[in-house]
């Protein structure tokens, strides 16, 4: 009995080592191209799911078995795979992920933008007869309708006697004189000047929240840019540099960037 029980237990011995010794410990350090420190680094272990992070030193430890496939991954930087050999049991791992390139399609630029908002507004600025026949049809568009549309009711001739005739229509003078008073309040859209423009734009920089810009990467000098254009496309300045309404604006900013993401084939990151 005692002989067949030695046996036994050396069996489970021999059956267990190859699971005991099999899983291991890998360690190592991550960098950023540059040897700069991009941590924390997730870490995978794709063979048996297991993951763990880098520290804010970029040392990292994690269980692995020989063949295994570990996986580094950073948002914004190339994944990075790395099966482990025997040797990188022993040996401590210097793993190094390269940062992901932002593809800026080519764009042929007749002029050169120098940041200076006076010179570039002055340069980018439309034609005359442009400019107003923009702003004729922006007036147009935002006016209300001088005939009245056709009134769909029933003819005169094939009415009864209408005893209101001769009476004042209360309610219509009413809402005629609202009418004025409303039109009175609302300032009058003139052109606005360069320093008019200046003082609007810095405004929208300071009050409107622009992060639906910055979100596409787009860097202070490219804002700057985008804003000549809303401002030339939109007629932002003349419209609401005298009644300015944040939620307005900005819903103008979003249709005139719906225009430009398209022309310069920008994608949010």
């Amino acid at each position: 009995m005692v002989k067949y029980l030695q046996s036994g237990i050396c069996f489970v011995l021999v059956s267990a080592g190859p699971l005991i010794f099999a899983q291991q410990k890998v360690s190592g350090k991550i960098t950023g191209s540059g040897s700069f420190n991009i941590n924390p680094v997730l870490i995978i272990n794709i063979s048996n799911n297991q993951h763990t992070q880098s520290d804010d030193q970029g040392n990292f430890e994690i269980d692995v078995a020989e063949n295994d496939e570990i996986r580094f991954v950073k948002e914004g930087y190339y994944r990075f795979d790395k099966k482990i050999s025997k040797e990188d049991l022993s040996n401590s791992l210097q793993v190094s992920l390269q940062r992901m390139e932002i593809q800026i399609p080519e764009v042929k630029i007749t002029y050169k933008l120098t940041g200076n908002l006076a010179k570039d507004n002055q340069h980018l600025n439309e034609s005359g007869k442009i400019r107003a026949l923009k702003s004729e049809m922006s007036e147009y568009m935002y006016s209300p309708l001088n005939e009245p549309l056709p009134d769909n009711t029933i003819s005169k001739t094939f009415k009864g006697h209408d005893f209101k005739t001769g009476n004042v229509d209360i309610m219509g003078v009413f809402k005629a004189v609202t009418g004025l008073i409303k039109k009175a309040s609302k300032p009058k859209i003139t052109k606005a000047n360069y320093n008019e423009t200046q003082d609007f734009l810095n405004r929208v920089k300071n009050e409107i929240n622009l992060n639906f810009l910055k979100k596409y990467g787009m860097s202070e000098e490219q804002i700057d840019t985008f804003l000549l254009y809303a401002n030339k496309t939109r007629l932002l300045a003349k419209k609401y540099r005298k009644d300015f309404k944040n939620d307005i604006v900005k819903m103008e900013l979003m249709i005139a960037f719906a225009e430009y993401r398209k022309m310069n084939k920008l994608s949010d990151k």
